[in-house]
Formats: C-alpha cells, structure tokens, sequence
C-alpha cells in the first residue's frame, strides 16, 4: 500500500482500506488479479491433453498462435506486457518504485476487463472448445499476466509456497 503512493505525496493510511478486499485495495486487486489468472492457465491440458507446457515459463507451449488473438482488449494487454521491462528500468532510473505498483494495478485491472467482457460475450472467453488455436493463444496471454504479476509481488502467496516448498 505504502509503494502505491508517489514518494514526494503525503501518506493517509487508511487501515480499513488496507484489509478490504476490493478494487479500491490495489494490494488485493492485484494479488486477485494474479490468483484469477494463475487458476485459469494453470492446466491447458485439461482442456487439450495433447497441449504441451514450456517448462522454463509454465507456460502453454511454443505452438500457442498469439497472431489470433485479434480483439482489442487482447491487443492491449499484449501491449501492457511488453511494457513491463522498459517500466522496470525506468522506474530504478528515476528512484520511483511507484510505478511500479501502477503499471501491476493497470495490468490486472485489463484482465479483469477483458475475462468480464468473456462472460458476457461467449467468443471472447480464454477457453473456446472448440478452437483449440485461440484457446492456446488466451492462455499463453494469460500465463503473461500470471508471470508479470507475481514477479511484481515478491511476497504474494505464489512467492511463499515456492519458497517454503509446499
């Protein structure tokens, strides 16, 4: 909560705030954002046993066409991803870890976008099962945002367990 404040803005801590579990906690909204994502791309193959996982990022395999994913809000989360380095070290140059915590509030807030807009429409949701090609594709943009979130919350659950070794 502390880093979502700019450095040089006075610092109103709101105790309530802090353990509600809202989208006004940007600490919950990201960590939910992260434990949204990371349940949905967890087992492709529970979907399509033949899909193949990249070991080194967890990840749905090399075959995923990330060419289909054509939808705009797609197109802008893709975007937001490529971000995230050049976020990353524009944030230690200028000493404002701020944003930081800006950019991981944006980018679970455009997940939750865009898996609200697959409820509500059909053939926008990650998991089409009869389109094994998007469906690799969502999930491979999925497994992005569970990467880039938990590699911003250094001690997000995802953290503790791998540390702890349960």
């Amino acid at each position: 909560m502390m880093l979502y404040r700019k450095n040089d803005a006075v610092l109103d801590f709101d105790l309530a705030k802090v353990i509600e579990q809202s989208r006004e906690n940007p600490v919950f909204y990201v960590q939910y954002g992260h434990a949204a994502a990371t349940r949905c791309s967890a087992t492709p193959g529970r979907w399509f046993p033949t899909c193949r996982r990249t070991p080194a990022a967890g990840g749905v395999s090399r075959e995923a066409a990330v060419e289909r994913l054509t939808d705009p809000g797609e197109l802008d989360l893709l975007r937001r991803l490529a971000l995230y380095p050049r976020m990353i070290e524009a944030a230690a140059t200028a000493h404002e870890p701020h944003r930081i915590a800006f950019y991981l509030y944006d980018l679970a807030s455009e997940f939750h976008g865009l898996w609200t807009r697959g409820r509500d429409l059909p053939y926008l949701r990650f998991i089409i099962n009869n389109d094994a090609e998007i469906t690799k594709a969502r999930l491979a943009l999925v497994q992005g945002v569970v990467s880039v979130l938990a590699s911003g919350l250094p001690f997000s659950a995802c953290r503790l367990r791998t540390r702890c070794g349960s």
